[in-house]
C-alpha cells in the first residue's frame, strides 16, 4: 500500500511547490520597480538636479557567460522615499539587444556568479531573512535557495568542475565583555589591548572574515571546511576587498586569496598582504610570495591552462599608493617575472585571454584610465582605448572584450571593444532615458603652467548653455586621496555636472601628489602637504580668473579627505583670492589625526611618522589649525561620525574654530555616515546644503 500511494504523494508534492515557486514569483514581480526604474523617470528641466542624480542606475557585477553569448549584470537603484538602494540583476546579448531584469525582489542581489556549465546563475541574496546563495536559471525563472548556513555568507566562487563552493563567511574568535562577563549582559563597554580595534567606518566585531569550502551537487552544498580555520586574520582584506581576491585553479584542486596576516599595532603599520595558495587535496597552505615582496600584493587570478598566476603588486610596505605592478609566476619554472619594469603606470583588474598568451587590465594616463594588453611572449604592453574617458572593468568575450566606462559626462554603461582597432559599441543603456532628457556642461582640457614651469592637467567644466559673454562664479576642486587622480570619473557626490548646471564653472587641476602623471608628480606630495601642490592649486584657478567668462569677485574652493585639508590650509593663505570654502572630512589638526585615524601605515608615509619625532616637525607645522587666526572667509564644514580614517573632531574643531572668531560658518554633520555619503536622501540633503552655501556667498 506505502509503495503504491508514493509516487502519487511524490506528484503532489512536485506539484505543490512548482505551484508555491509560482506564486513566489509571482509575488516578486507584484511587489517590486519596473525591469527599469530609470525609464519612468521624467525630469522638470535639462539640468542636473540631486533627485535626478540619485535616479541614475549604478551597474557593477559584470560577468561573460562561458559561451560568450551573454553579458550578466547587476544595477542598482535608489528610492528617494524609501531611502535605500536596491540591486537588481539584468542579462543581455554580448552582442546587443535588449537588456532584462531577471530578479524582481524587494532586497539586493549580489556577487552574481554563471555556473560554469552556463546553465544556472548563482546571486547572493537576503530574502530568508539572512544572505544566502540562490541559483536560478539564465532567463530569471526557477529561483532556489542553496544554501541554509548560519550568520548567512558574504560572497562565494564555483570550482571550475561544478562539484565545490567557496564562500567567505564571518567567524567569532575574540572575546566581548559579554564573553568576558556573562553575568552582566546589560553591560555597554568594550575593552581593549591592541590597535585596530575600528577600521574605516566600524568597530571590530570580533569576527574575522574566512573562506570555507564546500561540496556542492548542483542543488545544494554541505560539508563546509574553514581552510583558516583559527586564524584571526581576514580574507578578503577589510575594508574594500572582494571576491576578485579570492580565486579557484583551473582544474579545481587549489584556491588562491590575498591575505594580511597580521594582528593589532604590526596590522595597523603594515601594508605587507600576500598571496596564499590552498591545496585542498592535503589541506597545506602556501605563501607565494612571502619575504620577496613587502607591499600589497593581491588579486591573482590564475591563467586558463593552469601554468600560471599572475597578481597586482606594490614595492614598498606601508605606501598604499605605490605603483601597482603585474607579476607572473610560472608553476613549471618556478620563474618569477614584473611585467612592468618598463611600463610607468599602475595596473588594475587583471584577466586572462581565453589562450593563456595574455593579460587585460585598466591603467591611468594623463588623467584617464584605458584598457591594456600584456602580451607574455614578448612583454610588450599595448593600449588598446583611447578618448576622454574611464574604463573601469575588462573582460574578454570571444572575440571581443567587455568592459565598463564611464565619464565626466557619463555614469558608467558597459560596452564591447575589438581589442584590434579599440572601437568600441556600446550595449547596455540602463540611463538612456536620464540621458536624453539632460544637457551637460562642455569639458575642457587645459594645460596650465605651474609655478616651477611644469605643465598641469586641468579639467574646466562649464555651466550647460555657457555664454561666453556671461561671467560665472568659478569653483576650485581640491582633490582628496591625496593620490588620487582627477579623472574622467562619474562621481554621486563630488559631480562636476551638477555643479555646473547650478551656474559654476569648476576648475579642477591634477595637481602635485596625484596618479597618471609618473611616479615623480606622484609622490611629490609626501611629506609635503602643504608645498608644491597648494602652489598647483593657486596657479590653476590664477589661470582661469584671467578669463573674461570668470567673475573673479566670486570665486570657492570646495574638497573632501586630502582635498578638505587643503580647504582649511587654504583657508589661512589664499590671500583672499576665494570668497567662500567647503570641507568635507578634512584634516584640521595633523597632530591629534595622527593618533585618531586606524591606517597608521598611512600617515606614517605621508607625514613622515608620529609628530614627537624630530625630523619629522616640518610636516606637521603644516597643520591648518596653526593658522586659524588668519582665516577671514565664509567657510562650511561637512563630516560623518562614522568616519574613522578623519575622525569627525576634526571637522568639529574647524567649525569651532571658525565660530569662536565670528567668521560665517556652519557645520553639517551626519551621524550615521562615513567618509562618504551613501544614503539618498542625506545624499540629497549635502548637495541642497553645498549649494545654498555657495549661492549665498558667490551669488547674493
Amino acid at each position: 500500500m506505502k509503495k503504491s500511494i508514493l509516487p502519487i504523494l511524490i506528484v503532489v508534492a512536485a506539484l505543490f511547490l512548482s505551484n508555491c515557486a509560482e506564486k513566489a514569483d509571482q509575488k516578486e514581480k507584484s511587489e517590486t520597480t519596473p525591469d527599469n526604474p530609470v525609464d519612468q523617470v521624467e525630469l522638470n528641466s535639462d539640468l542636473m538636479t540631486p533627485e535626478a542624480l540619485w535616479s541614475f542606475g549604478r551597474i557593477g557585477g559584470i560577468h561573460v557567460s562561458p559561451d560568450n553569448r551573454t553579458i550578466l549584470f547587476r544595477t542598482t537603484f535608489y528610492d528617494k522615499e524609501k531611502n535605500s538602494g536596491n540591486g537588481e540583476l539584468f542579462v543581455m546579448p554580448a552582442d546587443g539587444g535588449e537588456m532584462k531584469n531577471i530578479t524582481h525582489t524587494a532586497s539586493t542581489e549580489f556577487n552574481a556568479r554563471w555556473r560554469p556549465d552556463g546553465e544556472k546563475i548563482g546571486y547572493l541574496s537576503a530574502r530568508s531573512g539572512s544572505t544566502q546563495l540562490w541559483e536560478m536559471n539564465p532567463d530569471g525563472t526557477g529561483k532556489t535557495q542553496i544554501s541554509d548556513i548560519e550568520g548567512g555568507i558574504n560572497g562565494f566562487e564555483y570550482a571550475p568542475n561544478q562539484e565545490k563552493i567557496l564562500y567567505i563567511k564571518e567567524v567569532k574568535l575574540d572575546e566581548s565583555v559579554h564573553d568576558i562577563h556573562p553575568d552582566l549582559p546589560a553591560a555597554n563597554a568594550r575593552i581593549e589591548t591592541d590597535l585596530m580595534y575600528r577600521h574605516w567606518d566600524e568597530w571590530h566585531n570580533y569576527k574575522y572574515s574566512h573562506i570555507f569550502v564546500a561540496d556542492y551537487n548542483g542543488s545544494e552544498i554541505s560539508n563546509p571546511v574553514d581552510i583558516m580555520e583559527g586564524e584571526k586574520y581576514h580574507s578578503p582584506l577589510e575594508p574594500f576587498g572582494g571576491m576578485e581576491q579570492i580565486n579557484w585553479s583551473p582544474d579545481s584542486k587549489s584556491i588562491t586569496y590575498t591575505c594580511k596576516k597580521l594582528t593589532g599595532k604590526e596590522y595597523t603599520l603594515s601594508t605587507n598582504s600576500e598571496i596564499y595558495i590552498y591545496n585542498l587535496e592535503d589541506g597545506t597552505t602556501e605563501n607565494l610570495t612571502g619575504e620577496k615582496h613587502e607591499g600589497y600584493d593581491k588579486a591573482a587570478v590564475y591563467s586558463p591552462n593552469g601554468e600560471m598566476i599572475a597578481w597586482e603588486s606594490m614595492r614598498r610596505d606601508g605606501y598604499e599608493s605605490d605603483k601597482n605592478r603585474i607579476f607572473i609566476y610560472n608553476f613549471s619554472t618556478g620563474e618569477e617575472t614584473n611585467f612592468s619594469t618598463g611600463f610607468n603606470q599602475s595596473a588594475h583588474g587583471l584577466t586572462w585571454s581565453s589562450d593563456s598568451k595574455k593579460l587585460y587590465f585598466t591603467s591611468g594616463h594623463h588623467a584617464k584610465y584605458q584598457i591594456y594588453e600584456l602580451s607574455l611572449e614578448d612583454g610588450v604592453i599595448r593600449q588598446i582605448t583611447e578618448g576622454r574617458h574611464n574604463y573601469l572593468s575588462v573582460e574578454p568575450a570571444g572575440d571581443v572584450l567587455i568592459g565598463s566606462k564611464q565619464s565626466m559626462s557619463q555614469p558608467t554603461e558597459i560596452y564591447s571593444i575589438d581589442p584590434s582597432e579599440g572601437n568600441e559599441t556600446q550595449l547596455s543603456t540602463v540611463n538612456r532615458n536620464l540621458m536624453d532628457q539632460l544637457t551637460m556642461g562642455k569639458v575642457e582640457k587645459r594645460w596650465i603652467k605651474t609655478t616651477d614651469n611644469k605643465e598641469m592637467l586641468t579639467w574646466v567644466i562649464y555651466p550647460p548653455h555657457f555664454d561666453k559673454d556671461e561671467q560665472y562664479p568659478t569653483l576650485l576642486y581640491c582633490q582628496g586621496g591625496p593620490q588620487s587622480a582627477v579623472s574622467q570619473f562619474f562621481s554621486y557626490r563630488w559631480n562636476f555636472q551638477m555643479m555646473a548646471a547650478n551656474g559654476y564653472i569648476i576648475v579642477a587641476p591634477n595637481r602635485r601628489g596625484l596618479p597618471t602623471f609618473g611616479m615623480d608628480w606622484l609622490e611629490q606630495i609626501s611629506g609635503d602637504y602643504a608645498g608644491q601642490n597648494i602652489k598647483d592649486y593657486l596657479s590653476a584657478i590664477d589661470a582661469m580668473k584671467k578669463e573674461p567668462f570668470v567673475d573673479q569677485e566670486n570665486l570657492g574652493a570646495v574638497g573632501a579627505s586630502y582635498g578638505g585639508y587643503s580647504i582649511f590650509y587654504l583657508a589661512g593663505h589664499h590671500e583672499d583670492r576665494f570668497d567662500a570654502f567647503i570641507s568635507h572630512d578634512g584634516m584640521f589638526n595633523l597632530e591629534s589625526f595622527y593618533l585618531q585615524t586606524e591606517e597608521l601605515w598611512f600617515p606614517n608615509w605621508d607625514l613622515g611618522g608620529p609628530y614627537w619625532e624630530e625630523e619629522n616637525k616640518d610636516v606637521y607645522e603644516q597643520s591648518p589649525h596653526l593658522f586659524v587666526d588668519e582665516w577671514d572667509t565664509p567657510i562650511m564644514v561637512i563630516h560623518g561620525e562614522k568616519d574613522y580614517r578623519i575622525p569627525y573632531t576634526q571637522g568639529m574643531s574647524a567649525f569651532n574654530a571658525a565660530q569662536l572668531q565670528d567668521i560665517p560658518s556652519k557645520f553639517l554633520y551626519f551621524p550615521n555616515e562615513n567618509h562618504w555619503v551613501l544614503k539618498p536622501q542625506n545624499g540629497i540633503l549635502w548637495q541642497r546644503e553645498f549649494f545654498k552655501w555657495l549661492n549665498k556667498w558667490l551669488k547674493e
